[in-house]
């Protein structure tokens, strides 16, 4: 099948509920029977079609009853205030798992929901620095993610993780980290020192695309 060309790619955050590592990587539980976080992605190369994506930030916060594949899923996008009504337009189209195979990231994720909350359209604040394991996604001034590095309980110092995942949907290999996670309205929660991961994403009408960072 024939699709709209597009991409999406630059760095991607991302907290939930889990404990480091997050079992639902492995095929396992949830930590905590809610399976319930938020993620942002800052597109630094983007398109759909004609229209450039460059720059925007997007993000999501979502909560599951049980393990995702379960389904029953509720999720609400956070979009970046300052696209415009065709860069609108375009991310919900992509994001809703138009123009692309049904085995993608958002129509796999899309397939375990039972609704949505109206989006958000916020002024967002991104920081990403993979290697250091540091993230950040700041939603009106307020801090919704923050992401530090695991620390070992005997010397303190950073303790680096990785998950390589060769046929992931998601990412093939992505940075742990110890994430914070605070949302007061909406989907409201609150966790600290949980699964933080970090990568670099990025996905086309065929999914993940390798190589791209």
């Amino acid at each position: 099948m024939t699709y709209i060309d597009w991409k999406i790619s630059g760095p991607k955050i991302g907290v939930c509920s889990c404990d480091y590592g997050c079992p639902c990587e492995f095929n396992g539980k949830p930590s905590r029977d809610v399976c319930e976080g938020g993620e942002a992605h800052l597109i630094e190369e983007g398109y759909f079609g004609d229209v450039r994506l460059d720059g925007l930030i997007i993000g999501a916060s979502y909560r599951w009853p049980g393990p995702v594949h379960e389904g029953g899923g509720w999720a609400q996008g956070i979009i970046d205030k300052r696209a415009t009504d065709e860069q609108v337009d375009a991310l919900f189209k992509i994001l809703g798992g138009e123009e692309q195979e049904p085995t993608t990231v958002f129509n796999i994720y899309g397939s375990t929901m039972d609704g949505e909350d109206d989006p958000i359209f916020a002024d967002l604040k991104f920081e990403a620095d993979i290697e250091a394991r540091t993230g950040k996604l700041v939603v009106d001034g307020k801090t919704m993610l923050n992401i530090t590095p695991i620390k070992n309980p005997v010397t303190g110092k950073p303790h680096r993780a990785r998950i390589v995942l060769p046929e992931g949907f998601e990412f093939r290999e992505a940075e742990m980290g110890s994430g914070d996670v605070t949302i007061d309205a909406g989907l409201k929660m609150q966790y600290e020192s949980v699964y933080g991961v970090l990568w670099h994403a990025s996905y086309g009408p065929h999914g993940v695309i390798e190589n791209a960072a």
